[in-house]
C-alpha cells in the first residue's frame, strides 16, 4: 500500500487517499467496517460501464495481495471469491485489443497535460470536478484511457497471481478464478499459455457439481476460443445458454437456437440458478443485453 501515491489517484468520488484504509478493514473483524470496504471497493473503485478510474489499476494489486492474506475470509469464506471476481472485473476492463498501442501513443504525447488535469482535478471540489468532465479539452475521458491502459499492464501479474486458485480445494473459489482467468488471459501476453489454460478449464468442466460452477466456467471458455459445443444441448437451459455466449460459435445453427430461446424466455434463464445469481461474467447486465446471437471474435 504505502509504495503507491495514493493522494495522485481518484476513483468514483474522488481522490483515493482514503482506498488503502477501508480496504484493509477487509482483514479484520469489524463488522461494520468490513462491509464498508467491500462496498468501497465494488462501488467506488471500479466504473459501472466496467471500464476503470485511475485507482483500479493499484486497487486490484492490493486485491491480489489480500487474496494472498491468510487473514482474508477467515469468518467469511466467500470473500477470497468475491477478490477473484474484482479481478474478472479488472480483465475486462484491461481487455483493450488492437487499441493498446494507439492508447499508448496518445497518453505518451499528452503525459503532461494529463498529469496537470489530474491535480487540479484533485484539488477541485465535488462541484468542481463534475465540470472538470465537460471541459471541452477532452483530456479527462484520455485520463480515463490511461487509467484503462495501467490495468492492461498489470495483466500479465494478476493473471500469475490468479492461476493458483484454479487448483483450490474450494469448488466455488475454482469457479472465480476460472472467470478470472478466462478474462485476464485474453492479454496479448498469454498467447503462448493460452492453449494450456484452455485445456485446464475444459477439463474442469466436467468436473462441476452445480450449474452455476459449469456455466460460468464455460463463459471463460469461450472469453479464451475454447469450444464449448458439447453443452449446448445440455438439459440445463442456463448451461446451455453460457456455452451458446461462446464468441467461436458464431454462426453455428444450434448456438443461435439456444441463444433465441434465451431472448424469448430470459425469466427461464436466471431462475435455471435457483437461489444463485447468474454467473459473474453477466452480472450488472439485464438479459436485454445478452447477445441474442454470438459475436465474432
Amino acid at each position: 500500500m504505502d509504495e503507491v501515491d495514493w493522494s495522485g489517484l481518484f476513483h468514483a468520488s474522488g481522490p483515493a487517499g482514503d482506498t488503502p484504509r477501508r480496504l484493509a478493514a477487509l482483514l479484520g473483524d469489524d463488522a461494520e467496517t468490513l462491509v464498508d470496504g467491500y462496498s468501497h471497493l465494488w462501488s467506488e473503485t471500479l466504473r459501472r460501464e466496467g471500464k476503470a478510474w485511475p485507482a483500479t489499476a493499484p486497487t486490484a494489486l492490493l486485491v491480489a495481495d489480500l487474496l494472498d492474506d491468510p487473514l482474508l475470509g477467515s469468518d467469511d469464506p466467500s470473500l477470497p471469491d468475491a477478490m477473484l471476481a474484482y479481478l474478472y472485473e479488472v480483465g475486462v476492463a484491461a481487455d483493450l485489443g488492437d487499441s493498446a498501442a494507439e492508447i499508448r501513443a496518445r497518453v505518451e504525447d499528452r503525459a503532461p497535460a494529463l498529469r496537470a488535469w489530474t491535480v487540479e482535478y484533485l484539488s477541485a471540489d465535488a462541484e468542481g470536478r463534475a465540470r472538470r468532465w465537460h471541459d471541452g479539452t477532452g483530456l479527462g475521458e484520455l485520463v480515463l484511457d490511461q487509467a484503462a491502459l495501467a490495468c492492461f499492464d498489470l495483466v500479465p501479474t494478476l493473471l500469475q497471481r490468479t492461476l493458483p486458485y484454479l487448483g483450490s480445494e474450494r469448488v466455488r473459489r475454482r469457479t472465480c478464478a476460472a472467470a478470472a482467468v478466462g478474462a485476464l488471459a485474453r492479454h496479448p501476453s498469454a498467447d503462448a499459455q493460452r492453449s494450456e489454460l484452455l485445456v485446464r478449464l475444459t477439463s474442469m468442466a466436467p468436473a462441476a457439481d452445480y450449474p452455476y460452477d459449469l456455466a460460468t466456467t464455460l463463459i471463460a471458455i469461450g472469453h479464451l476460443g475454447g469450444d464449448t459445443r458439447p453443452w449446448l444441448t445440455d438439459p440445463h437451459a442456463g448451461v446451455r445458454a453460457c456455452a451458446a455466449l461462446a464468441p467461436g460459435l458464431a454462426g453455428d445453427d444450434t448456438a443461435q437456437q439456444v441463444l433465441a430461446e434465451l431472448e424469448r424466455s430470459p425469466q427461464a434463464f436466471s431462475e435455471s440458478f435457483g437461489d444463485m445469481a447468474p454467473p459473474p461474467q453477466l452480472r450488472g447486465k439485464s438479459f436485454r443485453d445478452l447477445p441474442t446471437r454470438p459475436r465474432a471474435s
